[in-house]
């Protein structure tokens, strides 16, 4: 019996994707206000998509953190992820994960993977997004999408950092490509809109002008913090002196971005960052997730 060639079909951006290869997961979080408590009332998952039970290390009435748990570790061809969360009125919740995620190298036919991560947070809500960093293999392909979308007086903090190639193995990124979309809205207003092609082999990856080589770049934002301009002033002052990193607000979205080649200092200039932001943005002292010391 003669079997047909599985049908494939080209994005826009040049990715190909094979309709019969398509593996999914995905993960639909809901937080809710309980008898003066945070709680996840909802955890809907297909696929190898997980959490751990809530932790209340900062107490009972404080921010549930959750950890996202992706067993395979990473993304490969075909690959679709979807992680969902929805934080309601007068609940705080701090969500993390447990490792590095990995981007792994495109199969031979360069089917591409997507994933997806969609946040709505309530008016009176509070949403911690605090992932630890991706690490993109040399030859992946795929789309990144993040999409949150505040109400009211829905207050955000979080961060996306991306670590391409592997220098410590002399294996850099010079070939494949990854597309990252980003949207922030307030009641359905654009406050920051932004798309990134991270392409080895175009102009704007070694330019001065784009990207300069650079493997490693991380962004935090927040929205919400009282007096922006003094959250400013107090990073400036704190951060380390170096020009691999900038602050500055948009549409009252504080954003601090580092460009650089060390993802151990990216890290630690994020995490800084948060610790010295919080106090100023919910008036309470950061608490680091055990799960970062591990």
């Amino acid at each position: 019996m003669l079997l047909s060639e599985p049908a494939r079909l080209d994005d826009t951006s040049g990715h190909r994707f094979d309709a019969q290869r398509h593996w999914a997961a995905s993960l639909a979080l809901r937080f809710a206000h309980r008898q003066g408590v945070t709680r996840m009332v909802q955890s809907r998952h297909s696929g190898p998509l997980r959490v751990q039970r809530p932790f209340y290390p900062e107490g009972r009435g404080e921010a549930c953190h959750v950890y996202l748990l992706h067993p395979p570790g990473g993304l490969v061809s075909g690959d679709a992820l979807t992680i969902q969360a929805h934080v309601e009125n007068g609940t705080h919740a701090l969500l993390t994960t447990p490792a590095a995620n990995k981007l792994y190298k495109a199969d031979s036919q360069g089917v591409a993977w997507t994933q997806h991560t969609c946040l709505s947070v309530d008016d009176g809500a509070t949403l911690e997004w605090l992932p630890q960093e991706t690490i993109a293999f040399d030859g992946s392909r795929g789309e990144q999408y993040t999409q949150i979308d505040l109400h009211g007086s829905a207050r955000c903090l979080g961060w996306e950092m991306m670590a391409l190639g592997r220098p410590a193995s002399e294996l850099p990124y010079v070939s494949g490509r990854i597309e990252q979309h980003f949207r922030l809205t307030l009641d359905g207003k654009p406050l920051w809109l932004e798309r990134q092609p991270l392409d080895p082999l175009h102009p704007r990856f070694t330019g001065r002008w784009g990207q300069g080589g650079a493997t490693v770049q991380a962004t935090l934002w927040a929205v919400g913090i009282a007096d922006v301009a003094g959250a400013i002033e107090a990073l400036r002052e704190a951060l380390p002196d170096n020009p691999r990193w900038a602050v500055t607000v948009r549409h009252g979205v504080l954003l601090l971005r580092y460009l650089g080649n060390a993802r151990n200092e990216a890290w630690a200039l994020c995490e800084q960052a948060w610790h010295l932001l919080r106090p100023l943005w919910i008036e309470r002292e950061a608490h680091t997730p055990r799960i970062w010391l591990t």
